[in-house]
């Protein structure tokens, strides 16, 4: 069975003090449902449309898990404390 990878890219952060709440909840939910973080932060460099704000990489067993995590409660409940914090856009990807 193939991974499943979270994409977070971020496109704007406009208050910083939601999203540490939202990372301090967010990141114990996705633990829980089996993600494992493997890149975070500002790009080193981006070329053509990138932007220079934050990633995150996230690997789960499959995509389904993957799936399940972002709709799980416990997540939801994370992202809620985000609210209009930051403009983003979440991808979940099938691995090779």
């Amino acid at each position: 069975m193939a991974k499943g990878y979270w994409i977070t890219i971020y496109h704007a952060v406009s208050d910083s003090a939601a999203l540490s709440e939202y990372a301090k909840h967010a990141g114990p939910a996705i633990e829980a449902a089996g993600g494992h973080i493997l890149a975070r932060g500002v790009p080193a460099k981006t070329y053509e449309a990138g932007v220079a704000e934050r990633v995150v990489i996230i690997e789960f067993d499959s995509v389904e898990k993957a799936i399940a995590a972002y709709e799980s409660a416990a997540y939801q409940a994370a992202f809620r404390l985000l609210g209009d914090g930051a403009k983003r856009e979440i991808r979940i990807v099938e691995g090779l």
